[in-house]
This record gives structure tokens, sequence and C-alpha cells, in this order.
């Protein structure tokens, strides 16, 4: 090969310079064995992008993407942050605003299509901004939208107008948060792609990222998806995945407890009501977990008994993939109208106001918090 960083045993995408391996399709560099051979010889992602006007998702290890997010900083950019309102405080991206300095934030919020039919959108709209606040982020504008409705993308492609200036755009989120769908979009509507792709990396940037020329001279730039290990979509297998992500507008289940009795979300996790007044819990998650209801005093044996196959998904050889349960205990205090969240799971609204002690467990890791109701 003429071309010099395609010389020698490793090769290099000569559209994104990434390293090209032809082992795991989901990461960075990944390349057919078949067409090595091809000239110029790219990753599947600038392949994607360049031939067919879409981005493919791929990931990279927490610790790689931070390390990826702090080349924003030094650049003038508007950044692009999708989260999955599914699974929010999952999602969200820890820390951002310390990696990219001063350059502004659009939040786009995906998977609205989730939620019940009959939802007060504002009322998302001011809990997204209070829970983006709270957690350190500073954002100029707050949409939500459906990838899978391929809704609220034109008042995205309006607030990306009114912010960008002569900015390039990155585009960052975490895994199955819709990050591709939207990229794909972006590329339909702003990028002129009988150009090449581009072949020059900025100075200083990893080699991850791939930049999408605009008519401008600008670009947007693709990132990995990042992999958070506190959320319950990184453990599963593929099939049980399936099950987790929701796919359809959530139903939510309704539940009066009384003090004592416990709630299974099939062998994933399970919800202890240990003290308080008989309550109603409400319950959402996908409509592919089963929930079984049973006394305290008899769960530790039901699980040790029958997880994995009256408690299942997952089944008994996954769940002996994920690390072991630990228990997070909560006081849900009067009139605090909050939710209990499991990251890729759900979450349990505690609908009276007469407060509760209540008990989660949840393999060790996967993020446990109490927050105020979504809905």
């Amino acid at each position: 090969m003429t071309d010099k960083q395609n010389e020698g045993p490793e090769l290099r995408c000569s559209g994104c310079g990434i390293r090209l391996q032809s082992e795991e399709q989901n990461k960075p560099g990944f390349i057919p064995q078949q067409a090595l051979d091809r000239e110029p010889v790219i990753c599947q992602r600038c392949f994607r992008i360049k031939n067919y006007n879409e981005s493919s998702s791929v990931t990279v290890e927490q610790d790689e993407f931070l390390r990826l997010l702090g080349q924003i900083g030094g650049q003038e950019a508007l950044v692009i942050h999708i989260v999955d309102l599914f699974d929010f405080h999952g999602s969200v991206i820890s820390g951002l605003q310390r990696f990219i300095g001063t350059n502004p934030v659009l939040l786009a919020v995906n998977k609205i299509d989730l939620l019940p039919k009959v939802t007060n959108w504002n009322k998302v709209r001011n809990w997204v901004q209070k829970e983006a606040k709270d957690l350190g982020l500073k954002v100029e504008d707050v949409v939500l939208c459906s990838a899978k409705q391929s809704s609220g993308f034109d008042r995205l492609l309006d607030a990306l107008q009114s912010y960008r200036g002569d900015r390039d755009v990155y585009v960052v989120g975490a895994t199955n948060v819709g990050k591709s769908t939207l990229i794909n979009r972006l590329i339909r509507d702003y990028s002129d792609l009988e150009q090449e792709l581009t072949v020059s990396r900025y100075p200083g940037t990893t080699l991850d990222m791939v930049h999408i020329p605009l008519d401008d001279g600008k670009a947007i730039i693709d990132t990995p998806g990042i992999m958070y290990p506190s959320r319950y979509t990184e453990w599963v297998s593929p099939q049980d995945l399936g099950v987790l992500l929701p796919d359809k507008p959530l139903k939510p289940a309704v539940y009066q407890l009384n003090e004592g009795q416990t709630l299974f979300f099939g062998g994933f996790g399970r919800f202890d009501f240990i003290q308080g007044e008989r309550q109603s819990f409400t319950c959402f998650a996908s409509g592919r977990v089963p929930l079984h209801r049973t006394k305290l005093e008899r769960a530790d044996d039901l699980f040790r008994d029958h997880a994995g196959e009256l408690l299942s998904p997952p089944n008994r050889e996954n769940l002996e993939k994920l690390p072991e349960w630990t228990r997070h205990e909560f006081r849900i205090p009067k009139g605090s109208r909050s939710d209990l969240f499991i990251s890729g799971l759900g979450w349990m609204k505690v609908n009276n106001d007469v407060g509760a002690v209540v008990a989660v467990h949840v393999p060790k890791g996967i993020k446990v918090l109490v927050r105020p109701s979504l809905i």
C-alpha cells in the first residue's frame, strides 16, 4: 500500500485514522476481513457514512471516552449530549462540563415515546432541566425527542442552527441512547457527502472520532458511545437486553403493598417494602419484565431456589454471569413524591405522602437512587 499509515502490521483507517481490527464489530476500527484489500482502506463506520449517509454505533470503555472528551475543551464546538429518558440518571455523562470547558451544550432527551401519551411535556422538560442542573450540567436548551418516531428532530435542528455559529458539532452519549440515529439525521440535513470523508485528524485528538464534513468547512464529529458499568444494560446478554429495553409505551403497574412485602422484577432485581402504612407503588419497566409479589420473609429463599427459573429472565446461566446482588435501603420522607430509580431497569414511584422505608437488591455496581418523580 502507498499510504504510510496502512503499511506494516498495524493497519489504520484512511478516513478517521483508527487502528483497524476485524474481531469486534461494535468496537472502533472494525473492518470485515474481506474489505482489507479494498482501496481506500476504511473502517466500517467511515464506510457507512461515506457510502450510505449513515453512522453505526461503536463503543469504548469509560476511561478512553473521557480521554476523547478532554479534546473537546480545546476546540470551538457545540456539544449535543443525547440521553435516554428511560435511563436518564444512568445515561447522563458525569462531569461533562469539566471536559468540554465553556462550549455550549444542547441536551437531546431521547425515547419520549416510552412515556404515556397523557404526559405533561412541559413538566417533563422542567424536570429534565432541574435534574441536569443538580448534576452540574449547564445546558443552553433541552429538546425532547423520539428517534423511533422521528419526532422532535426539527426542533433539535432549529436549536443546532441557533447555537452552532461557525463551530464544529460534537455528538456525545452513552450506549443504547439512540446516538447513531441522531447522527444519521444530522448527516442527511447538514452534510454534503459528495465530498470525500475527511482524511486529516485534528492535532491532539485521538483516533476514535469520525469527522463528517459540513458545507461551511466545519464538521459533525461522531464520538463512540460510552459504556457505563453502572447501567444494567451493560451487563446483560443480547437476548436479555431485548427484554430490559422497552420498545413500547410503558404501562404503569400499580401495586398496593403492605409492610413486609416484596416485588421481584424477574431475576433482575427486587424491591422490599420494609416499613410504613399500606400504600401504592407504581412500577415503570419494560412490559417484558415479569413482576412477582411475595412476602419479605420468603424472598431470600425464593431467590435462592428459583432465580433463573420462576424468577426469570435472565435464565440461570446468564444470571451467574452477573455480579452478586447488594442491598440498598432508603427512607422515603413524607410528601416527597419520589421515584426509586434503577439504572437500565426502570423505577418505582412512591404514590402516597405517608413515607416509607424500602430496599432494593440488584447486582453490585448498578446505580440505584431516589429522585423527584418524573411523572
